[in-house]
């Protein structure tokens, strides 16, 4: 192995994490200017651009012929997505669940990675496997812009504005900054794809690694850099929406756009590794959010810290095997006879704990009202510091107005 081969591997790191960071302000801008909402602008084009990192590393992989990279990279970021970056965000802060998510996100996000599996089957992710994905990735997105246009939550939306809002005056110069912004974005997305593979390549042959490990792991948390900061960012801010949507959303955003444009572009060949190994893992850590989310529809600190304990051994486990470790049986059969069930065990008792659990999303939002007595001095939809002399409202929302 050369010594520029893990320089490579750092440079386009960093030139991913730029280039993402451009694109997603240039683009999320430039959606602003054009009248989208902040809401639209945080589900779709915030999600598509911290996914782009996967998408520029999985098409240049799949274009040198590198497919297991780019399926390991797809695989791996969204087992990272779930396992590390939902696991350190709720250590940071517990972070609530809203009731959509749990109702409609979630069992997508189960659905699609499910679809995955179904088609991997055969041992190849096919072009017609491919066309269907992006289909469904057109579908998903205009799902979320209906969605976002029926959100009636103010506390919702007034945190997706303060984060993607645009309050300053439309010049051509700023709509040329923010073109320009997204064209280099796009250019260091691509150049930073380009020395990630070939860093990541030459590693694994001097390492005697497979591709699809390289892939699954270095390849995937680097490509997983923007979701981190964003969501991670977004908990300590007290933004706890867009922590968990962007999670969510980037990992359905990876199967149907990354996964079906690389596939679409050539068939991707599937190892019976990843078919019987990673893919379950991923469907599992996939379907575990459902039980984890629905009590009290919150991550905890133990939670999360239950989610980085199982990837760390993911991660050991991948190693041990790739080395060859003589002790990979024992740490296999601890993890399938005592720790997985009694996980499963403790979520499930969890969950028929809760039968009836009031929306915790519903309850910090309503911890944050104002007394009724303060509600009924002034009318509903002017803000507490508005007198109470003022005239009602008399436009759309004069029916939920408390004035006669």
């Amino acid at each position: 192995m050369t010594p520029s081969a893990p320089l490579l591997l750092v440079i386009g790191i960093v030139l991913l994490l730029i280039g993402a960071e451009g694109f997603v302000r240039g683009a999320a801008k430039l959606a602003a200017i054009v009248g989208l909402s902040p809401l639209i602008i945080g589900l779709t084009v915030v999600s598509y651009g911290t996914s782009a990192p996967e998408l520029a590393v999985s098409l240049q992989s799949s274009y040198l012929g590198q497919g297991d990279i780019a399926l390991g990279n797809v695989i791996g970021s969204n087992i990272f997505n779930i396992l590390m970056i939902l696991g350190l965000s709720s250590v940071v802060f517990p972070l609530t669940v809203a009731q959509q998510l749990i109702r409609l996100d979630v069992p997508i996000m189960i659905g699609i990675s499910s679809l995955m599996l179904v088609f991997a089957l055969d041992g190849e992710l096919s072009r017609s496997d491919g066309i269907i994905l992006l289909v469904g990735s057109v579908i998903y997105t205009g799902f979320l812009v209906y969605q976002g246009r029926k959100e009636t939550n103010a506390a919702v939306k007034d945190e997706y504005a303060r984060e993607y809002g645009d309050t300053s005056k439309h010049r051509i110069a700023q709509v040329l900054q923010n073109l320009g912004l997204l064209g280099v974005g796009l250019v260091l997305l691509v150049v930073g794809a380009k020395f990630l593979v070939e860093g990541a390549v030459e590693i694994a042959e001097a390492l005697g690694l497979s591709q699809l490990i390289i892939g699954l792991t270095i390849v995937a948390a680097g490509t997983s850099m923007p979701e981190l900061a964003t969501s991670v960012v977004a908990s300590y801010r007290g933004e706890r929406d867009i922590a968990v949507g962007n999670v969510i959303g980037s990992n359905i955003f990876n199967i149907l756009t990354v996964l079906g444009a690389t596939a679409t572009v050539g068939t991707i060949t599937v190892s019976t590794s990843a078919l019987r190994f990673d893919l379950p893992i991923m469907l599992a850590a996939t379907i575990a959010c459902l039980p984890i989310f629905y009590t009290d529809n919150q991550i905890s600190r133990w939670e999360g810290i239950l989610f980085i304990g199982y990837y760390i051994a993911y991660s050991a486990y991948l190693v041990m095997d790739a080395v060859g470790h003589d002790q990979i049986g024992l740490f296999s059969t601890v993890m399938l006879i005592f720790v997985i069930p009694l996980t499963v065990v403790t979520l499930l008792t969890l969950v028929w704990q809760h039968p009836d659990q009031k929306s915790a999303f519903t309850r910090s939002r309503a911890a944050s009202a104002p007394p009724p007595s303060e509600a009924a001095d002034q009318p509903t939809d002017l803000p507490p510091s508005s007198p109470t002399s003022t005239p009602p409202h008399t436009g759309p929302g004069a029916a939920d107005s408390d004035s006669p």
